[in-house]
């Protein structure tokens, strides 16, 4: 069972959650907080696999909260769940250490999706904030980006199928959402996925999504 500790200064915010990773099965919420105030204390207490913190909190806020939880020995993953789609926040976030930033649109599977990938030690972005990044990315590239044959050489090793899969994780969509697309079940599309990972040996989806984008493919 995924531990996770909740940190949401709306009530109603919090309930609706704990109810998503419950009915979801696997997560369970065994810490919740309004504030980041005492989220150090709660993460020696409790011990959880996961800390899922909102942005914008009184007295501490979420990216404050990401600093604090990534500075402990042994820390566990942080994702920001947030309404709020700025960039500056992404940023911060990812700056101070989150694996993961959502924003409180997604959908229940999405959500429990994203907290299994994350404690499996994956990074797991908004498919919107992906896109994004994508294209600031392509406006002007990160140096010592891979140039395009490099990166299409890289993907010589992928099935036909491997490489559709990653093509749409590059487009932003989730695993059910590339499901429905192709027309293949969530389990199957993680199997592609997790073959994809290893041959490209990339530690998450947006380090995917670059390359694909590298290769001239999106």
């Amino acid at each position: 069972m995924i531990k996770v500790v909740l940190l949401d200064d709306e009530e109603l915010v919090r309930n609706g959650i704990r109810l998503i990773l419950q009915a979801g099965g696997g997560a369970e919420v065994v810490a919740e907080d309004t504030n980041g105030a005492n989220v150090v204390e709660l993460v020696t207490k409790y011990e959880p696999d996961l800390v899922l913190t909102d942005i914008q909190m009184p007295q501490v806020n979420g990216i404050e909260v990401t600093r604090l939880v990534t500075a402990l020995p042994d820390p566990p993953p942080v994702v920001v769940l947030t309404t709020f789609d700025l960039d500056e926040y992404v940023y911060e976030a990812l700056q101070a250490g989150a694996s993961g930033f959502l924003l409180k649109d997604i959908a229940p599977r999405a959500l429990v999706e994203a907290v299994q990938t994350v404690v499996a030690g994956e990074a797991m972005l908004s498919p919107r904030i992906t896109r994004r990044l994508i294209s600031a990315y392509t406006a002007r590239p990160a140096p010592g980006s891979a140039p395009v044959g490099e990166a299409a050489e890289a993907l010589k090793a992928l099935t036909p199928r491997e490489r559709e899969v990653a093509i749409t994780v590059a487009e932003g969509l989730s695993n059910a959402e590339i499901a429905e697309r192709l027309s293949v079940s969530e389990s199957t599309v993680k199997v592609h996925l997790g073959h994809v990972m290893a041959k490209l040996a990339l530690p998450n989806r947006t380090k995917l999504a670059l390359l694909i984008h590298d290769a001239g493919l999106i």
